[in-house]
């Protein structure tokens, strides 16, 4: 027997050694509590009965109440006869913790969490402990039902209040629950907690699934050599190797992307002896399918089949879904018959990815035999199925097919959705049916499917490119009317379609108001707006779209552009505005030219702009990214005297550069020049001095600050 094994046999706590009972006595006392569970489960009225069979036995009810608790299987059964037993008559013992502990289980197992609360309150008011099963229970039921904040607590209660570390079975949960969450530091915490404990005690145990729970989160997370590192620390000491640890770390390396060590991880298990299983081949696989890499995707196919191994459904799937991805021929049908004579049945999800394949391709009638096939075999068609055929249908021109299509789709118990709508829509836009996909727009929301932003833009796309510029203008106001935004795109083809049509007063109009709901035009938005024609007949544009201009330029990383079009702006007798100026002090700390980004700064001053918010917090942050705290400072010194009042990104931006640099960063104060004094960092500096965290101090100095310079 393993010694883990014995650990869970040892007793939680050392109880004191009670008097033994007599054997015949435990049987007869058993034989009542079945009796007066029995009565519960049959008799509606069952309070007197239970009391007289009692009476005869001279048994006091609270002395059984924990026995008949932990028997019973319905939570309102067990509440009404804990009830029952706690509202005895006055001089009768009162309910012991044990009861209160057996009812929680109870409570706990079937997931009554309203009721194990009050239950909690009341033996707090009580001052009872819950017994340390009660608490497992407690921990494992709250876990497993993703309520972790809840199940924490319990836990710590137990570490802190009762001196016990939960069950391995609650521990288990409690940590599968945080990894699931994506909170694997949390869970990172517990289990070194425990293993501390281990050191002091020796029933505080953790098994090899506590430690693949971790290795698994870890791995999740792209941490694949901290999971590498956790199983050396615990290699030997309840932690055994075996070939799940190397299946996560396998498949954790191959999604990562880094192939090259999972092959290596791979090859070293087979070495020490462990055999791969088909998960350990199916990550590997998926690994070389991302890669593009079919030749040992191949390679470990013919190996699995020399082992025995049948190559399952989800392996088959990313296969054919990696090829498909990766350009390659895929003969679909042919495909299908492979996985059948090999053993492995392929499933929707295998339909589904060869439809859309042979879609993509324009090989219709393929895709009708894989939708045929799939019928054929009784799987269940869902709208992925005939989504992309109706898409291709009405490419082709062929409506009443698609149509055919919706209908089967609806027959099938799937409602079409937007995606749905979606790809009948833009085939028919494709076709040039524009009315046709009106038409269809109206249906879909008479069927009370409310077209999204795509819905539009398809349709918006759709008319434009027919010169039916009235009827897109029509459908954008519909839009706008519903909340929704266009994108950049559609926004662009109309100011260009009206700027063709020679209507150069709306396609302004239309692109300041593209500007003023914050979108960005984009390359295209601009070469529409800013052309030749505009220019020859006096349409110039304005420094607002200047600026937009300039900004776009700076947002595709392309400052030289933006400075060009800041010249061109100048010479035109256009006033560069404060977003003009922002957008390129923020070009220049993009390429790290903080002299000319400051230069800048002091130029928009004199032209007599004020900063705003955006370019006060652009300057912080910037030279807190350097570790030039000391210029940070001044500008929030700077930002505070200008009354213009910071943001949350603002107290973000400060907070993070001087909390995550050292106080050395920050020269002393006294070898400073004038323009470099600032009141925060005086106040700073002075904290650190007195030994306070960075992060305080920052928060503290900021506060400071925004008293004296704001409030004051």
């Amino acid at each position: 027997m393993s010694k883990t094994l014995l650990l869970h046999l040892k007793p939680r706590h050392n109880p004191k050694p009670k008097a033994p009972k007599y054997f015949p006595i435990d049987i007869h006392v058993n034989k009542i509590i079945n009796e007066v569970c029995e009565i519960l489960y049959t008799q509606s009225h069952w309070e007197e009965t239970v009391e007289t069979r009692l009476s005869e036995e001279e048994i006091v009810p609270s002395e059984i109440a924990h026995q008949v608790l932990d028997k019973i299987h319905n939570p309102e059964l067990g509440l009404k006869f804990f009830d029952w037993v706690s509202n005895r008559p006055y001089g009768s013992p009162p309910v012991d913790s044990s009861a209160f502990s057996s009812l929680l289980k109870l409570l706990a197992k079937y997931r009554v969490f309203s009721e194990v609360e009050k239950v909690l309150e009341w033996m707090k008011r009580e001052g009872k402990c819950p017994t340390p099963e009660a608490v497992d229970v407690m921990v494992k039921a709250y876990s497993d039902c993703g309520l972790v904040d809840r199940a924490l607590e319990l836990y710590y209660f137990a570490i802190k209040t009762m001196d016990m570390v939960p069950c391995v079975l609650a521990l288990n949960s409690l940590l599968y629950g945080l990894v699931k969450k994506g909170r694997t530091a949390s869970a990172m915490r517990i289990y070194s907690e425990v293993i501390s404990k281990k050191d002091h005690n020796e029933n505080c145990c953790l098994d090899n699934y506590s430690t693949s729970i971790l290795v698994k989160g870890l791995c999740k997370e792209g941490e694949v050599e901290k999971a590498v590192k956790l199983i050396e620390n615990r290699w030997g000491r309840g932690c055994i190797p075996n070939i799940v640890f190397y299946n996560i770390l396998v498949d954790g390396y191959c999604k990562r992307g880094d192939v090259k060590k999972a092959y290596s991880l791979f090859k070293e298990l087979k070495l020490k002896g462990f055999l791969p299983t088909v998960e350990t081949y199916g990550a590997m696989i998926n690994g070389f399918c991302k890669e593009g890499n079919f030749e040992n995707v191949d390679r470990l196919l013919i190996e699995m089949g020399a082992r025995g191994l049948v190559v399952n459904t989800f392996v088959y799937n990313n296969i054919i879904d990696a090829k498909y991805k990766h350009g390659h021929v895929v003969e679909a049908i042919g495909t299908v018959r492979m996985m059948i004579d090999g053993g492995c049945q392929p499933d929707i999800v295998t339909y589904n990815t060869l439809i859309s394949m042979t879609c993509r391709n324009g090989e219709v009638q393929e895709a009708e035999k894989l939708l045929e096939q799939a019928r054929n075999r009784a799987l269940v068609l869902n709208k992925f199925s005939f989504t992309p055929l109706i898409h291709l249908h009405c490419k082709e021109g062929n409506f009443d097919r698609a149509s055919s299509l919706l209908v089967e789709m609806t027959e099938c118990g799937n409602k079409p959705d937007l995606l749905t709508y979606g790809a009948l829509l833009h085939g028919l836009v494709i076709a040039g049916q524009v009315d046709a996909a009106l038409s269809v727009r109206d249906k879909m929301m008479e069927r009370g499917v409310s077209p999204d932003a795509g819905i539009y833009n398809v349709l918006m796309s759709g008319f434009c490119k027919e010169g039916k510029l009235s009827v897109a203008k029509q459908l954008l106001a519909e839009m706008l009317s519903h909340n929704l935004l266009p994108d950049a795109y559609i926004y662009a083809t109309l100011v260009d379609g009206l700027v063709r049509s020679g209507d150069l007063d709306e396609a302004k109009k239309l692109f300041e108001e593209m500007i003023e709901r914050g979108i960005n035009p984009g390359l295209v938005g601009y070469n529409a707006m800013i052309k030749d024609k505009m220019v020859k007949r006096n349409i110039s544009p304005d420094e607002f779209t200047y600026s937009t201009v300039i900004d776009g330029f700076i947002k595709h990383q392309c400052l030289d552009d933006a400075l060009m079009m800041f010249g061109q702006m100048i010479k035109r007798n256009c006033t560069p505005n404060v977003v003009t100026y922002t957008s390129l002090i923020n070009g220049l700390f993009q390429i790290g030219n903080l002299v000319g980004a400051e230069k800048v700064f002091r130029e928009m001053q004199l032209n007599g702009l004020l900063p705003n918010v955006v370019t006060y917090s652009s300057l912080i942050g910037s030279f807190c990214k350097e570790g030039k705290l000391r210029k940070a400072a001044c500008y929030f010194d700077q930002m505070l005297i200008s009354k213009c009042i910071p943001n949350d990104i603002t107290f973000h931006i400060l907070v993070k550069g001087f909390s995550e640099s050292l106080p050395s960063a920050i020269s002393d104060p006294k070898n400073c020049s004038q323009e470099e004094k600032s009141m925060f960092l005086d106040f700073y500096g002075h904290m650190i001095l007195d030994n306070w965290c960075p992060r305080t101090a920052t928060y503290t100095s900021i506060l400071v600050c925004l008293c004296l310079r704001v409030l004051g």
